[in-house]
């Protein structure tokens, strides 16, 4: 199967100065899960070609085995570096969609015609979406067929106010990404700050925080399953 990764090309962390972008674990372990169970992976932005990298996530405590496995891929890291416009995604020929986060996609993202028409095309056809982190800003516009927020009624979670808090962000990013969830009419869930937590509703798959990407990844390949088995 081909499965989308969408990565941010914002890199300005609002008019702090600072740089920000995506967040290299929450790319790197979803990367190699899925790459492992035998999938075709796709990368693309909304730019293409190289997607920046939020610093932070660069430093020696923010790396994890997967972030260390990634750096000594050149040929992951060849592709990265090559991703494709987003403007050129079809989404039928795509099977499932994942979205990692860091700050970025808060900025460009949530905001992005392609990512609305992509995720509302997979979502019509009945393919998975995923995101992890400040990834589910990207359902700040998506609607369902129902003309409703794609995100209404439905389970979720993602980057909570108090861990936003906690990195000393809230006044820096344009939403709250909790508030915009619940506003959307999500059923917002929420573990304890920075410990995994990954939710599923169908074939709707969100989670927390960086520490959430692994098992987020390991609940898409679930219902990627779940799709391909024979009905009984």
């Amino acid at each position: 199967m081909n499965i989308l990764m969408v990565l941010t090309s914002h890199e300005q962390l609002g008019d702090t100065g600072k740089k920000t972008g995506f967040w290299l674990e929450e790319f790197a372990a979803p990367y190699y899960v899925l790459k492992e169970a035998g999938h075709r992976i796709t990368l693309a932005s909304p730019a293409g070609g190289q997607p920046p990298l939020d610093p932070k996530s660069d430093e020696p405590d923010a790396q994890t085995d997967a972030t260390r496995r990634f750096q000594a891929d050149e040929e992951a890291v060849a592709a990265l570096g090559d991703t494709e416009r987003l403007a050129d995604v079809d989404p039928s020929r795509i099977d499932a969609v994942f979205f990692p986060g860091g700050h970025g996609p808060m900025w460009d993202l949530a905001e992005d015609r392609d990512v609305k028409r992509i995720i509302e095309a997979l979502a019509s056809a009945g393919k998975p979406v995923a995101a992890v982190c400040h990834g589910p800003a990207v359902f700040r516009r998506t609607l369902g067929s129902d003309g409703r927020s794609l995100v209404s009624g439905k389970r979720v979670t993602g980057f909570t106010n108090a861990e936003e808090e906690t990195v000393g962000l809230t006044e820096v990013v344009p939403f709250l990404l909790e508030d915009m969830l619940r506003e959307q009419g999500a059923d917002f869930s929420r573990a304890d700050a920075f410990t995994p937590h990954v939710v599923r509703d169908g074939l709707l798959i969100t989670g927390q925080n960086p520490a959430s990407s692994e098992p987020a990844a390991e609940a898409l390949l679930e219902a990627l399953v779940e799709e391909t088995e024979p009905a009984a």
